[in-house]
């Protein structure tokens, strides 16, 4: 039987370089579609850090892990949305054990 309901882990990598308020504006875009189709369980902001290696000449990255719950189709369209917005470095969606 499929899932209703799957439990989310996605952590993201913001250029610093958009400044504070543009970083938080780009989360909040993320956030705000989290909690459209899903439940928002809970926002770590684990502020910026340096990257292992640079990319596209930036070293530093401003990181946030998010756990949601929503359905199994949903983290294919966020995958889509993150790839297609400016400023996002890196990002990976990955399902929690229960």
């Amino acid at each position: 039987m499929a899932k209703i309901q799957e439990k989310y882990e996605l952590m993201i990598v913001i250029n610093p370089n958009l400044g504070e308020e543009g970083v938080g504006e780009t989360f909040e875009k993320f956030k705000a579609l989290i909690e459209a189709n899903g439940t928002l369980e809970e926002v770590d902001d684990m502020g910026k850090r340096r990257l292992a290696y640079e990319i596209n000449y930036i070293a530093d990255g401003h990181y946030y892990l998010v756990k949601f719950t929503s359905a199994p189709e949903f983290p294919k369209e966020l995958d889509r949305v993150i790839g297609i917005t400016d400023g996002v470095l890196r990002s990976l969606i990955t399902v929690r054990p229960e």
